[in-house]
């Protein structure tokens, strides 16, 4: 059950005649998630449709005018099957369409830039008309990022529309990550990391986010989950599945909850 500090209702009225969106891969995925369900829970006696269509699904409260809707796209910038393989466009982003005429874009992308061996889902970067087989994945993402910004600074309305960042998500694949070598992953983890540091290394992304968003004339409210995260190795569904360890994903309800009431404090702000 939600906080009582996050009151469903009232966002639902503060938000009347609003459309809101999440941009970006599973956890974008599983914030919305978190929204979709809370939102639900405070109004349980509201009408409500729930739509997917093309690529994206929406939650609406009609009697508010509210629309919560997940867009996925794991990148922002552009995935193109060519004759040369998957090239990840770094300099053109794709779907811009929907992000227009929205009035809350919630923005996520990290994880997939992480992905190596098997789970990498592009073959060549391109940057203009440069095929690039090796870069630093960081390099790359800050590239991406540029071009969604630079979309972003042109294309959006401070006065019509919010836009947030979901900072990056931690995972909990190697113990030794919060200081416990002998653990392979979050399975098992029943307790958070105590205290308010986590003793891991920091995610190269981090600087990254916060040096593009601090680089933009638009306004944008980085929703800075990070540190939350690290420390709640307990949090993850791989305690209640069968088969397979989910170390990145969140529980529900449980963590991602928590990011929106970050994004409730600032929307009623």
């Amino acid at each position: 059950m939600m906080d009582d500090r996050f009151d469903g209702q009232k966002i639902l009225q503060k938000l009347s005649g609003k459309k809101i969106m999440f941009v970006g891969d599973s956890l974008s995925n599983n914030q919305w998630q978190s929204l979709a369900c809370i939102l639900h829970f405070a109004v349980p006696n509201a009408n409500y449709t729930l739509v997917a269509r093309g690529p994206i699904v929406t939650l609406s409260f009609p009697e508010y005018g509210v629309s919560v809707m997940f867009l996925k796209n794991g990148f922002l910038v552009d995935v193109v099957s060519e004759k040369v393989g998957r090239v990840l466009k770094l300099d053109t982003l794709t779907r811009t369409q929907h992000w227009k005429g929205i009035d809350v874009l919630i923005f996520d992308t990290y994880h997939w830039w992480m992905h190596t061996g098997s789970h990498k889902t592009w073959d060549y970067f391109q940057i203009g008309d440069k095929l690039i087989k090796d870069m630093d994945s960081m390099d790359a993402y800050k590239t991406a990022l540029t071009t969604w910004a630079n979309w972003v600074d042109s294309n959006i309305d401070p006065a019509k529309t919010r836009v947030f960042f979901q900072g990056i998500s931690a995972v909990h694949v190697q113990g030794n990550g919060w200081g416990e070598p002998s653990v392979p992953n979050c399975f098992g983890q029943t307790k958070p990391i105590k205290g308010a540091e986590f003793p891991g290394q920091h995610y190269p992304g981090e600087a990254v986010i916060k040096d593009v968003l601090n680089s933009m004339k638009l306004p944008v409210n980085l929703l800075d989950i990070t540190l939350l995260t690290q420390l709640r190795k307990d949090g993850h569904p791989s305690n209640y599945t069968k088969g397979g360890q989910d170390c990145s994903h969140w529980c529900l309800p449980g963590v991602p909850d928590t990011w929106n009431e970050i994004l409730y404090t600032i929307l009623i702000d």
